[in-house]
């Protein structure tokens, strides 16, 4: 009996397997003929039509409206439908909530931003709450069709759902943040950390793109970081990789390049009333005091580079936030600090996403998973 299941399994098992090889290939090269996928995905043309069937049925698969440029000789070209599913990318900030649908194409099918009435963690889920039916309706899709939620909060994710060092929104702090949220968005929902998904935004749609090893640091209000090594995302024991903050603990001095420091750096050194604006603006006028500034900000930027350069060997970093933004001034003096203190130093950019680098990496990372399970499900429905 034992042996006439498995035999009965093996057949079905590489159904599924023909049909996820065929579903890659036409998303890798659409719109494509069924000798096309053949071809490229190295199966019989029979087998072929067969999961092409098996993935016309599940809603995965459709005739392309439009063939590729070129002659065609009659063939039917296929696609993959975009719309079988969307992702919901949400970003939680100390003022606002940024939110996105994405489909599995991976065009954004709506994009909002919302201000926090009540800058606490119950604001944070009404908000995300009414921001979820917002963006839907602005995008004219079913709730049915959600995928996957990707949240990018502030602090440390533990397993369990719970935030730790999370202090730009009061009350996240030790709060079970995951499962609330589920319970109002009616959805699971994934919690990462946004500079986390900061990184892996550039790392999709960004200056990180085909780079392996690279770290994306954010200087703005306060600061962290996002390590990828080797392409993947290095998050740690604790999930506590990248929380900078802490690398330079020990020095008697404060390192801290973040925008309240260059307040007070502009008080100390060029003794201005200033906020961290009017400085970078002022050391572009030539203001001396304010380039006074802008030249310890990099030394301390560079202090904290060097110490992750250091030890992971990265190729490139990648700076974000509010501070980070002003390329113009601290690139140059960044790098020429890193050039005499590492024998390898890495490549320093801006990010090119800017505010909206962690809400892309929330809707990468459900697009990824998304374009997986949505396989799983629909093609199993249709069995």
């Amino acid at each position: 009996m034992e042996r006439d299941q498995k035999a009965r399994a093996v057949p079905g098992l590489l159904k599924r397997i023909n049909e996820r090889e065929v579903l890659e290939t036409i998303r890798a090269g659409a719109p494509i003929s069924r000798a096309e996928i053949s071809r490229r995905a190295g199966i019989s043309k029979p087998t072929v039509s067969v999961a092409l069937q098996a993935l016309v049925d599940a809603g995965l698969v459709r005739e392309a409206e439009r063939p590729p440029a070129g002659p065609g000789y009659g063939a039917v070209y296929f696609e993959p439908v975009a719309e079988a599913a969307v992702v919901l990318g949400l970003d939680l900030g100390a003022r606002f909530v940024r939110g996105a649908i994405c489909d599995l194409a991976g065009l954004i099918r709506a994009r909002q931003d919302v201000e926090l009435a009540v800058a606490d963690a119950a604001g944070a889920i009404d908000t995300s709450s009414r921001l979820q039916a917002s963006l839907l309706a602005a995008a004219a899709v079913d709730a049915a069709l959600v995928e996957r939620i990707v949240v990018g909060v502030p602090g440390v994710v533990a397993a369990d759902g719970t935030l730790r060092l999370a202090e730009n929104v009061a009350g996240l702090e030790g709060r079970p943040f995951a499962r609330e949220l589920e319970d109002a968005l009616g959805l699971p929902v994934t919690l990462e950390n946004d500079i986390n998904l900061a990184a892996l935004g550039e790392q999709w749609q960004g200056v990180a793109r085909g780079v392996d090893d690279f770290v994306f640091l954010s200087v703005g209000t306060g600061m962290g970081a996002g390590l990828v090594l080797g392409g993947e995302l290095h998050r740690g024991r604790n999930g506590a990789a990248g929380e900078i903050d802490f690398a330079l603990a020990g020095f008697a001095e404060t390192l801290d390049p973040s925008a309240p420091r260059v307040a007070e750096l502009a008080r100390e050194l060029a003794g201005q009333n200033a906020d961290a604006r009017a400085v970078f603006g002022a050391a572009r006028n030539g203001d001396s005091g304010a380039t006074a500034v802008v030249a310890e900000i990099g030394r301390r930027i560079a202090l904290h580079v060097a110490a992750i350069a250091a030890v992971a060997d990265v190729e490139l970093v990648v700076l974000g936030g509010g501070i980070g933004a002003n390329g113009d001034l601290l690139l140059g003096p960044v790098e020429r600090l890193l050039a005499e203190w590492l024998p390898f130093p890495p490549r320093v950019e801006v990010s090119t996403l800017g505010e909206a680098a962690v809400l892309t990496g929330a809707v990468a990372v459900g697009r990824e998973a998304a374009l997986e399970s949505v396989f799983a499900k629909r093609v199993a429905m249709t069995a």
